[in-house]
């Protein structure tokens, strides 16, 4: 018994020692070093070697145990008080002891729970242990026995944070840079003139006094430009929780976590369309002085056709994606022909069909009903200062006293359109 004992808390020491590394790694918010990821290779190889001998060790002593058994009658031995056993190791409680208290205090159990690092069991944690006896079988199936602890599988949030949350593409296909200022100034095209032509030869060193191309005169182009300066702005909320409650559930933390962050994306989703630039809000599309406008001309396809083309004619620029409320694409997807035959495939095309003339559809709620944009989505820049965080603290009012904690998520970011009129806002609704 001692060699178990000994190779139980090997493996604990080496599970322990590559938990604190990588909890280390993760409270500073970080990739392990290349030393750390060779220690936790060399704590995990040594786990697995404890491992491996410890289940060897298990079944020689029960191997050892059943042979003594072989030449033993079934008699009882006094273990300890309030307990019984026979040579196989099965325990009968004593009258004078419940079962729960008989099977708590057995030496199987302490030694089944000092396998487990903290005495929590992980998903592949393999647990043995010697049997206990009672005198009255507990069963699964009947409400009168262990039936009545059943409960139904409750999932609910745990299968993903999937629930009330829109997908977030924009993100994707607009320009992602860093800074590591908190105010952007950068240079916004507003207009350009281009007036290359050919140029016939001087035929003279005069002055033609005449300026234009037909006496050798270069024409001259222009391109227009302002400077626009843009604050870092931060983007935050948080939530609060019972320190039991993270104890008892640590799978709360995760979800928390996982809300939070996801509300910082939604949030920073809808600046970058809508914000008005008043306050702490960014700049969003639609509010950008020199984005084209694209009105409502016999149907959605005429319509959204016509606002690629200003994109290419006007803007000088190539498209790369539009962006449509829920509603505006359901409405595309179901038009139909003079024969009622849907244009997009109808039921089995949905899931398949991701594109509008050609380009993608970013779906989104970020953009209100009735509204649609087209344009080249590189021309947009997302600035990240500081990337999503997530903060807990019982620092926060006198949560410090009611084992409170309070859990921040925010992030800083800035966001610019470098040209305006490569972008056009599409009316969907029929005039």
């Amino acid at each position: 018994m001692d060699k178990i004992k000994d190779l139980t808390e090997k493996l604990k020491h080496h599970l322990q020692q590559a938990r604190d590394i990588a909890e280390k790694a993760e409270k500073d918010d970080r990739d392990f070093t290349d030393e750390e990821r060779s220690q936790v290779k060399e704590h995990m190889a040594k786990a697995t070697e404890a491992k491996t001998a410890l289940e060897k060790a298990k079944a020689t002593e029960t191997m050892k145990q059943a042979l003594a058994d072989l030449g033993d009658g079934v008699q009882f031995e006094e273990k300890s008080a309030g307990e019984r056993r026979t040579p196989s190791g099965l325990i009968v409680p004593d009258a004078k002891s419940s079962l729960g208290e008989t099977f708590v205090k057995s030496a199987e159990y302490q030694a089944l729970m000092a396998s487990a690092p903290n005495g929590v069991f992980g998903k592949d944690h393999r647990v043995q242990s010697r049997p206990v006896g009672y005198k009255a079988l507990v069963t699964g199936s009947s409400d009168t026995s262990g039936g009545a602890f059943i409960t139904n599988d409750m999932r609910g949030l745990q299968v993903g944070m999937s629930v009330f949350q829109r997908p977030l593409r924009l993100r994707d296909v607009v320009t992602t840079l860093t800074t590591t200022s908190d105010t952007i100034e950068y240079v916004r095209q507003t207009s350009q003139t281009n007036n290359a032509a050919p140029v016939p030869e001087s035929t003279t060193t005069a002055d033609p006094g005449t300026m234009n191309v037909a006496n050798g005169v270069k024409p001259e182009s222009a391109l227009a430009w302002a400077k626009v300066t843009t604050p870092v702005r931060t983007i935050a909320h948080w939530m609060a929780i019972t320190k039991r409650a993270l104890s008892d559930a640590s799978q709360v933390r995760s979800l928390i976590d996982a809300f939070l962050r996801y509300g910082l994306e939604e949030e920073l989703e809808d600046q970058m369309v809508s914000g008005d630039g008043t306050g702490e809000n960014f700049e969003g599309l639609a509010n950008v002085s020199g984005v084209q406008s694209q009105g409502w001309d016999t149907n959605l396809l005429t319509t959204t056709r016509k606002a690629r083309t200003k994109v290419r004619l006007v803007g000088r620029a190539v498209p790369n994606a539009y962006l449509l409320n829920p509603a505006d694409l359901e409405a595309i997807d179901l038009l139909q022909d003079n024969e009622a035959r849907y244009y997009f495939g109808g039921p089995q095309g949905l899931g398949t069909a991701g594109t509008l003339w050609g380009l993608p559809v970013i779906e989104t709620e970020a953009v209100p009903a009735g509204t649609g944009y087209v344009g080249d989505w590189r021309k947009a820049v997302l600035w990240d200062r500081e990337q999503a965080s997530i903060t807990v603290s019982d620092s926060h009012a006198n949560f410090f006293i009611r084992n409170m904690v309070a859990i921040l998520a925010e992030m800083r970011a800035a966001f610019g359109i470098i040209q305006p009129s490569a972008f056009v806002e599409i009316d969907l609704t029929a005039a």
